[in-house]
């Protein structure tokens, strides 16, 4: 692909009010104006550059925002308190009561809780696909269906949606292709392979340090105006904003995304070519015997590989629990959800992360017991982390 995502971050310049290389962080809830006529110009949207309340725009999110778009390849983007936060908002932007969404069955546990269990209450369904199958997609379309939803890399089976052919199908019924590209920032860009709109959680590999949470939503400016609307605008009317303190930290992580990124994939493929070698189940977009892997190539950024996540299965819940404890013991990593911090994080996603799937949904998309979900760190010397945690998995009888 010739689209360059981090260049496009790079390329954008800003400087702080007194001059400084990083903008001003925006310390105000409100905003005053030099005229009356101006402030209600801008309750309608019509006064491009002004703030109005914190709840709607302030500088330091507009800064986040407009450097997500450019990374995303969009017109524009808008920031939320969280990645949930995101998702919901767009959901029920683009859906009403009678509405019908077809959605991965492979997803966030968060997000399959929404759909499932929430959204119904508003009388809007979800039919629950796998993703790979694109005749399956097709029959489950319906009149009433308003949006195709889908992870570029699925949590946490990290199963791989064409992104180009789901764009073809949505745009042959009038659908809205909608992205979590949340396990595949740089690596997958899937605005330019024809997603409507692309939303990320900024707590994981954007922000990469563990300390904030943050949501995006990336798309046209159609889009963000109507999330933006004081009126009508789910963004604006469900209140999950975010503060302008973790907006600017989160600006400043993001310049390093791009490094570190490479080294989240060239780790994890580093450790999934090992595993499989072992004989451990391993599952990675970049191992040859992924069903995904000649696809993910396709679409792929390739500088920046395969991504971090990597799941294998130790076959019972038990070993997983004995491997992960154990590892965390010898200092290999932290037993811990979410992902894209510097250090290795893993966890028994059926019990935690995708918990809210009942046991004989988790059974019929084979997510086993025995599956561990690494977010693989940034440790300079992989060999070093390979060996360990080779040992462990021969103390905890895993591997003979």
């Amino acid at each position: 692909m010739g689209f360059k995502p981090a260049n496009n971050i790079q390329d954008l310049q800003y400087f702080g009010e007194f001059g400084g290389v990083n903008p001003s962080i925006s310390d105000a809830t409100t905003f005053t104006f030099t005229s009356a006529k101006t402030m209600s110009d801008t309750f309608e949207g019509n006064s491009e550059g002004c703030h109005l309340y914190a709840r709607h725009t302030t500088p330091s999110n507009l800064y986040l925002g407009e450097a997500l778009a450019a990374m995303e390849g969009t017109e524009t983007a808008t920031v939320f308190g969280s990645g949930m936060g995101a998702i919901t908002a767009v959901l029920m932007q683009l859906c009403a009561a009678g509405d019908h969404i077809v959605s991965s069955r492979t997803i966030y546990g968060g997000t399959y809780a929404f759909l499932k269990n929430f959204a119904p209450k508003l009388n809007i369904k979800t039919s629950f696909v796998d993703i790979t199958r694109l005749d399956r997609v097709e029959t489950a379309i319906t009149p009433n269906t308003k949006v195709l939803y889908c992870e570029a890399v699925s949590n946490p089976l990290l199963e791989v949606a064409d992104i180009k052919k789901l764009s073809a199908l949505a745009k042959k019924y009038n659908l809205k292709l909608v992205v979590d590209n949340t396990f595949s920032p740089l690596s997958i860009s899937p605005n330019e392979l024809g997603a409507d709109i692309v939303i990320h959680s900024l707590t994981k590999f954007i922000n990469g340090s563990s300390d904030t949470i943050g949501g995006v939503v990336c798309g046209t400016q159609d889009m963000i105006d109507s999330l933006r609307s004081v009126i009508d605008g789910a963004g604006m009317l469900f209140g999950s904003t975010m503060d302008s303190r973790p907006a600017s930290s989160i600006l400043k992580n993001l310049r390093t995304l791009h490094i570190r990124m490479k080294q989240h994939s060239t780790n994890a493929l580093y450790l999934a070519e090992k595993f499989e070698n072992d004989g451990i189940t391993a599952v990675y977009p970049g191992l040859e015997s992924h069903p995904s892997h000649e696809l993910f190539k396709s679409m792929m950024n390739t500088e920046y590989g395969f991504g971090g996540m990597l799941s294998i299965d130790v076959g019972r819940l038990e070993n997983a629990n004995a491997l992960m404890e154990l590892m965390q013991e010898k200092n290999l990593g932290y037993l811990a959800v979410s992902l894209g911090f510097y250090k290795t994080l893993f966890s028994a996603p059926g019990s935690s992360t995708s918990s809210e799937i009942p046991e004989d949904e988790q059974k019929a998309m084979g997510l086993s017991h025995g599956l561990i979900r690494f977010s693989i760190g940034l440790d300079n010397d992989i060999e070093r982390t390979y060996q360990e945690m080779k040992a462990c998995m021969k103390t905890v009888g895993v591997l003979s």
